[in-house]
């Protein structure tokens, strides 16, 4: 999965893993992406963990962004 790759070389604590990964899955199943393959779900890994960067802490919310910020309407 792109975000588990992503993250294993990133400074975080299991909490902060757990929250982007939760958010992860949850814009996944949002927009309809089941293969992790595909490149659009590294796109939205990279735009998951550059929206948590900003200090958005609920997994929803910090979903709902990256798919705003990459152009998809759920």
């Amino acid at each position: 999965m792109p975000i588990y790759r992503l993250l294993q070389n990133m400074p975080m604590g299991p909490e902060d893993i757990a929250r982007l990964t939760t958010a992860y899955e949850h814009a996944l199943r949002s927009i309809g992406i089941v293969d992790r393959g595909d490149p659009l779900a590294e796109l939205l890994a990279r735009k998951i963990i550059e929206v948590a960067q900003t200090g958005i802490k609920e997994p929803a919310d910090i979903s709902a962004q990256a798919i705003k910020e990459i152009g998809f309407a759920t």
